[in-house]
């Protein structure tokens, strides 16, 4: 869906916001280009949504930058015209954790889905954290028992497994041993980002590190190295 694109978008597993995420969101907001962030609380819609705007406002504030809050709760706020304003033109960004199931319910086919990819495709930043990565993805893992669903479709043939350091067992093999052929299953651990550029270059920044499948053999990239393993 987005083979076009030429901005970044990073992948992280989870934990976002937090002290040692700071370096990555200070690079991220760098490379927008710009000085906000607008952030999607959606897939918290159940669980105080005003809780992560309060939070996101007060971590981006240390970094200097202001927070642009979308009230999308629901699957018509996201066609609501009022939230789309000038959504095209936003360079960085933030999909909030939260319930996997309810934000794809909420972004997919939306009109505010497009207005993201449309961005993205200009050079924005698009991050997602632990349901937002598992969701802009295709196929997408499903939290009810591992195997794979549909995803949005933002980043094609890959698979996020998210908090992948605290991931029950039995979850983590179900999703490998169903793995499509098509596709590749990536585990980023929590406060730990999978990031691709505008070259289409993968490389892990964050604190943890991130680990590629192949059957049952693994990999594990730490920060700071390039992920030549994805050519996605």
């Amino acid at each position: 869906m987005a083979k076009h694109a030429r901005g970044t978008i990073a992948l992280v597993g989870g934990g976002e916001w937090r002290p040692s995420c700071r370096d990555l969101d200070a690079e991220l907001l760098e490379r927008s280009g710009g000085k906000e962030v607008v952030v999607l609380p959606t897939a918290a819609a159940y669980e105080h949504p005003d809780r992560v705007v309060e939070r996101a406002t007060a971590y981006f504030a240390d970094l200097g930058a202001t927070v642009r809050a979308l009230p999308v709760l629901r699957r018509a706020d996201a066609d609501d015209k009022k939230v789309l304003e000038g959504i095209d033109d936003a360079g960085f960004v933030y999909i909030a954790d939260g319930s996997p199931l309810h934000l794809r319910s909420a972004l997919k086919e939306s009109k505010l889905f497009e207005s993201f990819l449309h961005a993205y495709r200009k050079g924005a930043v698009v991050a997602a954290s632990g349901a937002g990565a598992t969701v802009v993805c295709d196929p997408m893992v499903d939290p009810r028992g591992g195997a794979y669903t549909v995803g949005l479709g933002l980043v094609e043939g890959l698979a996020v497994f998210p908090y992948h350091g605290t991931a029950a067992d039995h979850l983590r093999e179900r999703s490998i041993d169903l793995l499509p052929a098509t596709a590749t299953l990536v585990g980023i651990d929590e406060e730990t980002a999978l990031i691709r550029d505008a070259e289409s270059e993968w490389r892990v920044a964050g604190a943890g590190v991130v680990t590629l499948y192949d059957g049952r053999d693994t990999t594990a990239v730490r920060a700071g190295n390039p992920v030549p393993q994805l050519t996605i």
